[in-house]
Formats: C-alpha cells, structure tokens, sequence
C-alpha cells in the first residue's frame, strides 16, 4: 500500500523540536556545570596564561626583530671600522719607522764633533815637554736602554723604541814626558775641560827615548757632553762668484 505525505513541513517541525530540545537540554548541562568554582578559575587560568604567552611571545618577536636590525648596523660598522684600524696601524708603524730613523740621524749628528773637540782640548791643555805618541778609542760597553715609563695620561702617545744606548765615549791617551809635574798639569788641565771628565792615570813606567830617560805615560778619560751655553756656533758662508 502506498503512503504519499501532503504535509511536507510536518515532518520537519518534528525534527527541529527535537533539535531543540536537545540544544537546549545541552545549554542547561553548560549553564549548571559553570556554575562549579573551580571549573571557573581553571577557564580563568587558561584565559591568562595563553593571554601571557602571547603578550611575552609578541615582545620576544619585537625584540629579536630589533636585535637582529643592530646586528646588521654592527656587522656593517665593524667592517668600516676595521679599514679605518688597517689604515691607522699602518700609518703608526710609518710613524715609528720615522721616528727610528729620526732618533739614529739624531745620534749621528750629536756624536760627529766629538773628536774635534777632544784633539782640540788635549792639545790646548798639553804641557811643554810633553808629547802624545796616540790618541785611541776605547770600546763602548753597549747597554740596554730602560724601557720608557707609561703616561696613563695620553694612552695614545708613541712608544719609544728602546734602542741600545751606550756609556760615555771612553778614549786612551798615550806620551811621554820629561817632567812629572808637567804630567800632573796636563791632567788637571783635561779635568777643567768641558768636553772632557774621568781623566785617570792607568799606567806610568821610566824609559829611554834617544839616550835620555823619559816617562811614558798612559791616560784614559771620558768624553763629556757640555752644556750648550760651552759651545759657540758661527754661520758658514760661502762666496760664489
């Protein structure tokens, strides 16, 4: 037997009935377990800790975006700067090159009167009777130089090289003379001398010069550098015709 349905909706009013009674039944299930305190402070719970984990997670990502944005200006300045540094230690090295070469021009030219001026004191000062048979150098003793006190106060001033610096310029003076005092004389002159300090008698002996009896002496003395208002300068002028 055949059935045909006239009401269509009928059936459609039944189903939405039951569909709300059941939605209905489930809100009133919510509506009395929300009710419970502990479920409340567990949602709470749950609210705040994932509202803090996204605030912490939002200022770590603007953190590190900005970290990483200084990196960048860092990495950038350290490669300009090191071309900067390259060029400085360069140009200090030159500089101390300079200096170095400065400093031995330097010594050169303080040390090229040297000898003029003692063959001119130990002639002034030679006695009558009295003559030198040699007028030698003695060997430096080379020492090295004390290393230069920090200044904390200009970190950046140049450091000096300690180069070796070396004692006073000792010479040896070897004569003869026909009278004692005149040799007493001659020492008493080099020691009033400027250019001259340290005069000692190293060794006197007796001897025969062309029949007669002499004594042979043997000075050593020191060079000194004077003081400047010692030594007078004059200009040299040349005439061209």
């Amino acid at each position: 037997m055949i059935e045909i349905n006239l009401l269509p909706g009928a059936t459609k009013k039944t189903k939405g009935r039951k569909a709300t009674v059941s939605l209905g039944s489930a809100f009133s299930g919510i509506r009395a377990r929300v009710k419970d305190p502990f479920l409340l402070s567990a949602v709470a719970s749950v609210l705040i800790a994932a509202s803090g984990i996204g605030g912490l997670y939002f200022l770590q990502s603007q953190k590190s975006a900005e970290l990483a944005v200084r990196e960048e200006q860092a990495v950038a300045d350290s490669a300009r700067f090191a071309t900067v540094l390259a060029a400085r230690r360069a140009a200090e090295a030159k500089r101390d090159s300079v200096l170095r070469q400065l400093q031995v021009i330097r010594s050169i030219d303080d040390d090229r009167f040297i000898w003029p001026h003692v063959m001119d004191e130990v002639s002034r000062a030679l006695p009558p009777y009295t003559w030198l048979k040699s007028v030698s150098p003695l060997a430096p003793v080379l020492q090295p130089a004390p290393p230069p006190p920090s200044n904390p106060k200009n970190p950046n001033e140049p450091k000096k090289d300690p180069l070796l610096t070396s004692e006073p310029m000792r010479f040896r003076m070897v004569g003869n003379t026909v009278d004692i005092q005149a040799l007493t004389r001659f020492m008493k002159l080099l020691e009033s001398s400027p250019f001259i300090q340290n005069v000692q008698l190293a060794r006197s002996d007796l001897a025969m010069v062309d029949g007669r009896e002499v004594t042979e002496f043997q000075l050593d003395a020191e060079y000194e550098r004077p003081d400047k208002s010692a030594i007078t300068t004059a200009p040299v002028s040349l005439s061209v015709r």
